[in-house]
């Protein structure tokens, strides 16, 4: 969004928070990252929007954009303060997360800063449909749909296997991305592994059940069959992705954040070219069903996920077919597209 803003003439700042893992960063824009004294918890929260209130406070800007709601508050302080206009952009339903729903005092504030600020906002984009029917639903107000689908790849030749040190006589099922997080079926994809002969669970990104990840499969039985990499940049991870042979992406039903979600990474696997197996959840099925890429599982059992992964592996027909229609959604489902929603709004603001 930031390069397709420069882009339109737009002066850049992206503004966030600088961490001991954070990779350097270099972009076509401005950027501020603040260290922060607290990681994590409500002074976490508190820290960080009391030094964004004031970073913005004592910045000339013309347009502030609020990426989620944890950033909706100082940013609309601000956007009434110095009447500065305001867009906000919900990449999820917030108030609905994992982390949120069995916590009803910490859902109530954030329920409450969201109902306090929402009715009163112009300009509104979050990442699909599903997600924009409930906004529109309890608040009356109905959100521009931008997905967060990435632009066409242009990359040099792929790397091979054997340049990024990837076993090359095994088949490797992936799950990458920045929130490997609770109920993202990761754990399930490495039990499951251990029933696909000849084949590794390669796992790449952050999130916060990394190191029990890493703990569950230190075991004799799963030795050598799952790999951990750290996050990296976009460009270096898609050469991972181009070299696999499947793609995961199993977020659980477990709550409405989670049930319409639509993960980066299913778009990072169409660019890829490599077939998925995906939790059939309203926003996902329309992509994999809509577009026949991959297959869709109702059960997060390991034995079921092996048995669909050794389908996936073996059916050499419908490898060819999924591999041809993944062409065809690649050519669709791309940022270029995305960005004309985008730029609609935005115009009125240069």
């Amino acid at each position: 969004m930031c390069t397709s803003l420069a882009g339109m003439g737009f002066e850049v700042t992206l503004v966030g928070r600088k961490l001991r893992s954070s990779l350097p960063l270099s972009r076509n824009y401005r950027t501020h990252r603040m260290g922060l004294v607290f990681k994590r918890g409500p002074l976490f929260y508190a820290e960080y929007n009391l030094r964004l209130f004031f970073f913005l406070l004592f910045r000339k800007t013309d347009l502030l954009v609020s990426n989620d709601l944890d950033t909706l508050l100082p940013n609309y302080l601000i956007h009434k303060i110095k009447g500065t206009n305001l867009v906000y952009d919900s990449h999820e339903y917030y108030t609905e997360t994992p982390e949120l729903v069995n916590r009803p005092f910490v859902k109530g504030i954030w329920e409450w800063i969201e109902g306090m600020i929402f009715p009163k906002l112009r300009d509104v984009f979050t990442v699909n449909e599903s997600i924009a029917g409930l906004y529109t639903e309890k608040y009356g107000i109905t959100p521009k749909v931008v997905r967060n689908i990435p632009a066409t790849l242009v990359m040099d030749e792929p790397k091979s296997r054997r340049a990024l040190g990837l076993p090359e006589e095994k088949y490797i099922v992936l799950m990458q991305g920045a929130g490997i997080n609770i109920q993202r079926g990761a754990e399930e994809a490495i039990e499951a592994i251990q029933f696909v002969d000849n084949a590794v669970l390669l796992i790449i990104g952050a999130g916060d059940v990394i190191g029990q990840l890493k703990q569950q499969a230190d075991r004799p039985e799963l030795e050598g069959r799952v790999i951990f990499l750290p996050k990296m940049p976009y460009s270096e991870l898609m050469h991972y992705t181009r070299a696999a042979d499947i793609g995961l992406t199993l977020d659980k039903d477990t709550n409405i954040n989670y049930r319409y979600s639509l993960p980066n990474k299913l778009f990072d696997y169409i660019h890829a070219g490599i077939p998925v197996l995906a939790s059939r959840l309203p926003e996902v099925s329309r992509i994999v069903e809509g577009y026949n890429i991959g297959l869709l599982t109702d059960s997060h059992q390991p034995e079921t996920l092996a048995a669909l992964i050794r389908q996936m592996l073996l059916d050499e027909t419908a490898l060819k077919r999924w591999k041809d229609c993944l062409k065809v959604a690649a050519r669709e489902l791309n940022w270029e597209n995305e960005e004309v929603v985008l730029k609609s709004v935005y115009q009125k603001y240069v």
